[in-house]
């Protein structure tokens, strides 16, 4: 899942970029309201972590942009204004929920996982369940019949992506913009070896789903029988 970050100070966005990262979330960050709203723009993000005292567009500015412009991505407001009047705003313009600082990390996520629940679609569950397989998208980890799958941070980002969208050819470009960051260079054979890892590590415990690749078109993780083009190696 990709979080867009807006907040200028530096030493909180490291802060929240590292830990987002090691919980398998890819991250872009910009300093200002300006550039968030650009961002928001080419890319569709999941989520978009809002700082309020931004340079240039303050928060709620563009929070009330991205609304206006019909846009559904779920927005949390991060800020050190705590005041009753500040938090009602925030809602009021179109926030789905609002934090103060300082805050715990864990509450961070907790946050985020409850954001990403909310229908949007049909993206957001807590735990996914295919076949053999089982996702749980809180705890970050993946089960084949019961037992554990061994998978990097990367490797699970990429297996819940295709969890979250099963049964539908998933190309190159919406992967990457999902499960990669905006430094993702489209040119490389990244997501192929990416797929491939997770495919090796599917194959021991999982008959099905199967995931499979539709030539010319992107792959597919798919509880059905394999469609014509659809090669599973």
């Amino acid at each position: 899942m990709r979080i867009l970050l807006v907040e200028d100070d530096e030493r909180i966005a490291r802060f929240i970029t590292k830990g987002l990262k090691e919980n398998s979330y890819a991250v872009d960050h910009v300093p200002d309201g300006e550039s968030a709203l650009f961002r928001a723009d080419v890319s569709d993000y999941d989520l978009v972590i809002l700082d309020l005292m931004i340079p240039g567009k303050d928060g709620f500015e563009v929070c009330g942009e991205l609304r206006a412009e019909g846009k559904d991505v779920p927005v949390l407001m991060l800020t050190a204004r705590d005041a009753l009047e500040d938090r009602i705003s925030g809602l009021d313009i179109g926030a789905d929920d609002y934090l103060t600082k300082p805050f715990e990390f864990e509450e961070l996520l907790a946050r985020i996982r409850a954001l990403l629940r909310r229908p949007r679609g049909e993206m957001h569950l807590t735990t996914i369940e295919i076949g053999d397989l089982s996702v749980d998208t809180r705890s970050k980890t993946a089960f084949a019949k019961g037992d554990p799958l061994d998978l990097t941070t990367k490797e699970f980002a990429l297996l819940e992506y295709f969890a979250r969208n099963t049964d539908r050819v998933i190309g190159r470009e919406e992967i990457s913009e999902h499960v990669w960051n905006e430094k993702f260079d489209p040119f490389s054979n990244l997501i192929e070896v990416y797929v491939n890892r997770l495919r090796q590590k599917l194959r021991p415990g999982v008959e099905r789903p199967v995931l499979g690749t539709k030539r010319g078109a992107g792959y597919i993780l798919s509880t059905r029988s394999p469609a014509k083009g659809t090669e599973n190696a």
